[in-house]
């Protein structure tokens, strides 16, 4: 009786918090199945009957107009070629960046380390003017490398690479430069593949938070067939702004690849944040 009173008293916390997690989970999943669903009904079934949640006649109409009302292909190609870029980018230079400062030793390599730390402290809207400034004087206004080349480097993804890569033990690299490899080979044989967890969380953090961008495509884009999808989304509520459906459509399409992209690696995400909390 005491071993089954213990048993119980174990399995009802943990029914509990599954409980608990399953209702975030569908709090969470709720407003996007919502717009999922809504995106296949008219604007007058939406209109008649508001509280209605399941289509009653479903319908691509909302698709349609997205496709055919606006340059949806031409937003798509600018925030695919802008994200993959940074993305990459990022990954790169983050990654042997974070391999210089961990395994390497030079002058000012701490109160360089720091200064890298402090741009993460710099709010965004603080470097709004001066970043348009410069990309203007550059030439680069209203072109897609106005927003890919300040990009290319993280403060953060140096700063997350650098705390994975310092676990690898030192000996394996000098291990490697014993048998004759050089710098860029133990980076590309030895550490990338040891940090690869950290290389799918960043990559998930970068390509949200670069195809989500709106301030940035609003500064420094001024043509329509310009535009990202974040920002054209705002173009084409304004322009469409009673066509519930197809504001919908759009939304879901804007949202879709992001969604890709988590479940692609959502492995990863979830690995490289456990490690980085046990850090």
């Amino acid at each position: 009786m005491t071993a089954a009173n213990s048993r119980k008293k174990e399995f009802l916390p943990k029914i509990l918090i599954v409980a608990f997690l399953l209702i975030v989970a569908v709090l969470v999943v709720f407003p996007y199945t919502l717009m999922l669903l809504t995106s296949f009904r008219s604007t007058q079934e939406i209109l008649r009957n508001p509280d209605r949640i399941w289509p009653i006649t479903w319908t691509v109409s909302g698709y349609i107009k997205v496709f055919t009302r606006a340059p949806f292909f031409k937003w798509f190609i600018n925030s695919v070629t802008i994200t993959v870029s940074v993305t990459v980018a990022v990954l790169f230079t983050s990654s042997l960046t974070g391999f210089v400062f961990a395994k390497y030793k030079f002058k000012h390599k701490d109160t360089l380390f720091l200064i890298i730390l402090a741009t993460m402290m710099v709010p965004s809207q603080v470097t709004m003017i001066p970043s348009f400034l410069i990309v203007n004087w550059l030439g680069l206004y209203n072109k897609l490398s106005a927003l890919i080349i300040p990009a290319l480097v993280s403060s953060f993804g140096i700063f997350l690479c650098k705390q994975f890569i310092e676990d690898i033990p030192d000996s394996l690299c000098e291990s490697a430069k014993i048998d004759g490899a050089a710098d860029f080979t133990i980076y590309l044989k030895i550490i990338l593949p040891q940090i690869r967890p950290a290389i799918g969380s960043l990559a998930i953090f970068t390509f949200l938070g670069t195809w989500n961008d709106y301030l940035g495509p609003l500064i420094m884009l001024s043509e329509v067939e310009r535009m990202t999808l974040p920002l054209a989304l705002s173009f084409f509520n304004s322009q469409h702004s009673t066509d519930i459906s197809a504001t919908m459509s759009a939304a879901t399409l804007v949202m879709l690849p992001v969604t890709i992209v988590f479940i692609a690696f959502q492995k990863q995400f979830i690995k490289g944040v456990s490690l980085t909390g046990i850090k």
